[in-house]
């Protein structure tokens, strides 16, 4: 990740923080602030398919954010001082998370088509759609995936010896 041509020249990354099951990505992360690139990280609507990527300040300011019922760490709803990517330049490289994929570029997340949303909502900013990386385990790579009308293809997805 940290060598590819997309995330050396990308400024303005959103990315995940991992779940248990997921490829971590707390180096990715450090190594953001350490290039001094801009970092957003998710904040879901829970009972709706809305994301929003919100800046995060520093590496350390994860240990700051509050943990949701599915487990994963993000800004409270009550936290309205975080700059969102598409209210301002918008983003130039998104790395997602999911269950499986396709060597096409389809992606299985976890059924919400949050990132699908959110993708759509990055077409109509300014700056368009962003790139997207898709970080996955050897595992997750199938022969084809579900795909619904509205899933957004990712442009790439990065996994071991890929």
């Amino acid at each position: 990740v940290l060598g590819h041509p997309k995330y050396k020249e990308s400024k303005r990354i959103a990315i995940f923080l991992s779940m248990p099951d997921e490829i971590q990505t707390e180096e990715i992360i450090q190594d953001i602030f350490k290039q001094r690139k801009e970092c957003f990280i998710p904040r879901y609507k829970p009972q709706s398919n809305h994301m929003d990527m919100l800046k995060l300040l520093s590496a350390e300011d994860i240990s700051s954010l509050a943990l949701t019922s599915w487990n994963i760490l993000q800004p409270g709803d009550d936290d309205t001082a975080r700059e969102e990517a598409l209210a301002a330049g918008g983003l130039d490289l998104i790395f997602m998370p999911g269950l499986g994929f396709d060597k096409k570029g389809n992606r299985l997340g976890r059924g919400k088509g949050y990132y699908d949303t959110y993708l759509e909502r990055c077409m109509k900013h300014p700056r368009g759609k962003p790139y997207t990386i898709a970080l996955a385990f050897r595992e997750q790579i199938c022969d084809s995936v579900p795909v619904a009308e509205n899933d957004v293809q990712v442009d790439e997805i990065l996994y071991e010896d890929c």
